[in-house]
């Protein structure tokens, strides 16, 4: 009895890591546009987020199960992969199928419960993600694109249940993270690929290092100079008297535009992971965010800079 429910405990863990629950970090993109737009303690909008957040997990898991299902065989020669549940066997493949398929429809059953848009977008992803994982990431800019409109989608996911606002610069930043970040992780595999001499993925054969490279730099210097623009053109008016007395003395000093004070940080940001792109550590950007010093620093400083601008009374109400 005892080693039956030892074998139990292991499959059911097996079940829950083939999920893969570190990845829903990417998925705290749903909550930009309520951060960002000033909405984060309103208790109702912060709601809609959190269970929109849920069903985008339940989507997420649903297609990471499928993939691995699909793809256990390559899996098994990766060096790191090949300990997924699937490609190891600790996880029957006819189990891992139907696992997919009921966090698919919880997945939309939660979504139906908010609104029409994001349930659209929902079932979007799950199809976009099925073609995905059936052949189009085997095609090279292609499989980065529909990486990035993942990204993409769950930042206008989280803007669609509380019918936030987001501009157009900061349309065009999560545009150029999201391609930053999936052409890191494609030049991140490559560079695995080439030291292991295993091809891991037949897209990887259809790509040049130097290409790659150029994708990285491209769309890195995008993601700081939209966010720049968005930070100029978006920032709340200051509003405290020390900021206005400063804009009394002299024009020179007139702060209006508090959230330029981010763009330091963001360039660091970029720059650090740039660094580890190219030491090829960004195959996985979920494990980089929870395990790179310099980045977690980052991002938490980014996040107070925000927070102190938007939040803190220094400036009118939010974007």
């Amino acid at each position: 009895m005892a080693y039956l429910q030892t074998q139990k405990d292991n499959l059911v863990l097996s079940a829950i890591m083939l999920a893969r629950p570190l990845h829903w970090l990417k998925n705290l993109g749903l909550f930009a546009a309520l951060f960002l737009t000033g909405m984060f303690f309103d208790k109702v909008a912060f709601r809609e987020v959190f269970f929109a957040f849920i069903a985008f997990n339940f989507a997420t898991s649903a297609t990471y199960v499928f993939n691995d299902i699909l793809d256990a065989k390559r899996d098994r020669l990766h060096p790191t992969k090949k300990f997924r549940p699937v490609a190891s066997g600790s996880v029957p493949v006819i189990l891992a199928f139907f696992e997919a398929i009921f966090l698919g429809i919880l997945a939309l059953l939660v979504s139906v419960s908010l609104n029409s848009l994001f349930f659209f977008t929902i079932l979007g992803y799950l199809v976009l993600q099925l073609f995905y994982s059936l052949g189009l990431k085997n095609i090279a800019i292609l499989d980065i694109l529909i990486i990035a409109t993942g990204f993409i989608m769950r930042v206008y996911a989280g803007a669609f249940v509380i019918d936030a606002h987001l501009s157009v610069w900061f349309l065009l930043c999560v545009i150029s993270v999201a391609l930053f970040l999936a052409s890191g992780k494609r030049r991140a595999e490559l560079n695995l690929s080439q030291e292991s001499d295993i091809l891991t993925r037949k897209s990887l054969g259809n790509y040049k290092k130097d290409l790659l490279n150029s994708y990285v730099t491209m769309f890195g210097n995008a993601s700081w100079m939209s966010w720049a623009l968005f930070t100029f053109f978006e920032s709340p008016k200051a509003t405290l008297p020390f900021w206005l007395v400063l804009a009394e003395l002299s024009r020179t000093t007139t702060i209006n535009k508090l959230l330029m004070l981010t763009i330091p940080v963001t360039i660091f940001g970029i720059m650090r992971y740039e660094y580890l792109i190219f030491e090829g550590k960004s195959e996985t950007p979920e494990k980089l965010l929870l395990s790179d010093r310099a980045l977690i620093i980052a991002v938490g400083l980014w996040v107070i800079l925000v927070y102190w601008v938007l939040y803190s009374g220094v400036s009118a109400t939010g974007i």
